[in-house]
């Protein structure tokens, strides 16, 4: 008895206490989905283009690269448009803290940068035609920004998932940076970060495949130089690692469809 009357005399009391956790809860939700906050908790793993699962990892006869040209938004459309490409997603690398945020990142204090995750069917596409697709999808030479995106987290950068991968990623710089010094189009050196890969993780559900979803805004501030990488037999690698990586699909590699000096996509 002493109970049931209790719970009559507070109930008013928990009544206004739930409409007030109802509005701040919903000032929250607006809040985070005007400042693109979303939870990173994700209900369908479908990639939107590929129909694969985009969280899963790379199984025996795959390989997973990570790649960053600035806004991941664009980086991720690229390469899951290039043939041999299992599924790809988007999500944060190279920083000082866990489980960040998109609005973590962007105050520039965490250090990572906005990646792309991609799985391949080496059988079908080699990493070197991957690493084609990302030396010639931005520019390299920018820093810490790509195009009118500025801050930590729009660097480019390659993070090797095998021994391997590093090598062969440190001989493409060398490679591409000749390539963009020469002629009339000489660029400053190649600022591009190689290490071995950090943390990836994921970003919001909000993020993956962003530009393939009705509605989104077709944006890309990648600055493509439109010098093409030398082949892979002219990066003065070991002839075994040339033989095991060489293209398999030479130069039928999609193009980024970021137009230099423009943020609309084509």
């Amino acid at each position: 008895f002493f109970f049931c009357f209790f719970k009559k005399k507070k109930k008013k009391k928990k009544k206004k206490r739930k409409e007030k956790t109802a509005i701040s809860s919903l000032f929250s939700t607006v809040t985070s989905l005007v400042l693109g906050l979303a939870t990173t908790e994700m209900t369908d793993n479908t990639h939107y283009v590929l129909k694969t699962d985009y969280r899963a990892d790379a199984t025996e006869n795959q390989s997973t690269a990570f790649f960053a040209t600035g806004c991941f938004w664009g980086a991720e459309e690229v390469m899951w448009k290039t043939k041999g490409v299992v599924t790809t997603s988007v999500g944060y690398m190279g920083g000082t803290t866990d489980n960040p945020t998109y609005g973590d990142i962007c105050t520039g204090k965490t250090g990572h940068a906005e990646a792309v995750k991609v799985v391949f069917d080496p059988a079908i596409v080699s990493y070197t035609d991957l690493l084609k697709v990302f030396w010639e999808s931005h520019d390299p030479t920018q820093g810490n920004r790509q195009g009118n995106d500025r801050g930590t987290q729009y660097r480019s950068a390659i993070y090797a998932t095998t021994p391997d991968q590093l090598t062969i990623a440190l001989a493409s710089k060398e490679v591409y940076e000749q390539a963009l010094s020469s002629g009339k189009h000489a660029r400053t050196s190649i600022t591009t970060e190689i290490v071995n890969a950090p943390q990836y993780h994921y970003a919001e559900e909000g993020h993956q495949q962003y530009l393939s979803k009705p509605g989104s805004r077709q944006y890309c501030s990648a600055q493509p130089t439109g010098i093409s990488i030398p082949d892979v037999s002219q990066w003065g690698l070991p002839s075994e690692i040339v033989d095991k990586y060489a293209s398999k699909l030479g130069t039928n590699v999609p193009k980024s469809r970021c137009a230099g000096g423009s943020c609309s996509l084509k």
